[in-house]
């Protein structure tokens, strides 16, 4: 037996043709070791937008289709195309994480049957969802599905940055832009943990509300004195490691550089060849997919490279995830708290106005799929 369930999909044509749409897709029963969820909720992160999107020119997007059948196409353009060609033609599922109800389970399973559920492992943007329960964590009774829909991707990214940390042997973060789902979480964690932070965000309006929550060192990059004040804020905690989500641009070559000329201070004689402080930045996304800038300034002692939290949990001791898989879970409604912008269904999330909004990726904007 099987059942049907409505997808989001989306495809690129070889020849430059972006085309998302709903489709129908049979889904077998479960079984042994698997669960079949009714997917309720299902949050839309940046790191989606780059499947769903992919290199295409947003100024292109339109509605096709029908009522019934909706369809949202754009174009893209040559150079675009050569940065997806391993997908070009394929009909690709979407969707990190979510949240549902189990409804079939397989023999082994049952006990499960009713449960609420959040998941992580693609194809979330769907009406039902085959998947293993070790890639599920089961929610307390009573937890909403808006609840449960972002408890991987954000706060175990946000717990990966403290792990990472620990293990570098680094004794604060600054993270940017800070003032997001993500970054809130990491400013309650690092408060709970003792942990120095640098926030690094975009308008007085974001710093305020950082600090509301309790963060001690906010940057306004918007500020004159941007500069100036992420120094001090750098030479107060001693900050040797930052998370960029920005990507493009100068912001990591920023970093490096302040980090250099706090750590120059320290110094007492003149190296040709900087200060032997190691620097390390990530960056874990690409808000900005422009070029990153460095302007090198900041000696030989730094490195630069990405920072993936699938890569992190693959790598890490089973016992260190487990342990913040259990913490998400007992603080979900707490430090690992999503707020949503706007809840929208399947339909909708292919209407070209709507699309347009969640793929700005705006800071403090966070769109929530109700399939």
């Amino acid at each position: 037996m099987s059942r049907t369930s409505l997808e989001l999909r989306s495809t690129i044509t070889p020849e430059g043709a972006l085309r998302i749409s709903l489709e129908r897709v049979s889904v077998p029963e479960p079984a042994a070791g698997q669960l079949l969820v009714q997917v309720e909720a299902a949050p839309i992160n940046p790191s989606d937008l780059g499947l769903l999107f992919g290199p295409a020119d947003m100024a292109s997007l339109k509605a096709e289709g029908t009522a019934d059948d909706p369809v949202l196409s754009a174009t893209v353009a040559p150079q675009g195309l050569a940065m997806v060609r391993a997908r070009l033609g394929q009909s690709m599922a979407v969707g990190n994480e979510g949240s549902g109800t189990v409804i079939a389970a397989g023999p082994d399973l049952q006990h499960l049957i009713g449960k609420r559920v959040a998941m992580i492992g693609g194809a979330m943007y769907a009406e039902l969802r085959l998947i293993s329960p070790e890639a599920c964590i089961v929610l307390p009774d009573g937890a909403s599905a808006a609840e449960g829909a972002s408890l991987f991707v954000n706060p175990l990214t946000a717990l990966g940055f403290v792990e990472t940390m620990r293990a570098e042997g680094h004794k604060a973060i600054i993270h940017v832009p800070a003032a997001s789902n993500l970054g809130q979480m990491l400013v309650r964690i690092c408060k709970d943990d003792g942990i120095e932070l640098v926030n690094i965000v975009r308008s007085p309006q974001q710093a305020d509300l950082l600090r509301g929550i309790g963060a001690t060192h906010v940057i306004d990059s918007s500020a004159e004195d941007f500069r100036e004040k992420l120094e001090e804020a750098i030479a107060e905690t001693g900050a040797t490691l930052a998370f960029d989500a920005i990507g493009g641009g100068e912001m990591t070559s920023t970093i490096l550089n302040a980090m250099e000329a706090v750590a120059v201070r320290k110094m007492t004689a003149y190296d040709r060849y900087g200060s032997a402080a190691k620097k390390q930045v990530y960056i874990y996304g690409a808000l900005d997919t422009g070029p990153t800038t460095l302007r090198r300034g900041f000696g030989f002692s730094w490195g630069i490279g990405g920072w993936l939290l699938f890569h992190f949990l693959q790598r890490t001791d089973p016992a260190i995830v487990q342990n913040m898989r259990e913490r998400v879970t007992s603080e979900m409604t707490t430090t690992f708290a999503s707020h949503y912008t706007a809840t929208i269904s399947l339909a909708d999330a292919l209407k070209p106005e709507i699309a347009a909004a969640y793929q700005r990726k705006s800071t403090g904007a966070k769109y929530l799929i109700v399939p």
